[in-house]
């Protein structure tokens, strides 16, 4: 994995995502997701492409059972692109 994409938690969720000062990109994905597995590798070209203008983030879904609910996410992978705290597009 690409060293500018971040792995964040429920607990570093608001930390990591919702006070960035920068906009970011957070992939909600599982281990077991084929589909996920699939765009990872196009989540590291835009991490190391837009380095410093956007912050890609992933978030397991299985081991982070508390942040998904808050943001509807029904399907993986659902990608979500965050702004000032808000989410700006899915």
């Amino acid at each position: 994995m690409s060293g500018n994409i971040v792995n964040v938690t429920d607990a570093s969720f608001e930390q990591d995502v919702l006070k960035s000062d920068v906009p970011v990109l957070v992939d909600y994905w599982a281990e077991w997701c084929g589909p996920c597995k699939m765009i990872a590798p196009v989540l590291e070209e835009i991490a190391d492409e837009y380095d410093g203008k956007l912050k890609v983030c992933k978030l397991n879904i299985d081991e982070n059972e508390q942040t998904p609910p808050k943001f509807n996410i029904r399907g993986i992978p659902t990608l979500m692109l965050f702004k000032n705290g808000n989410v700006d597009a899915t």
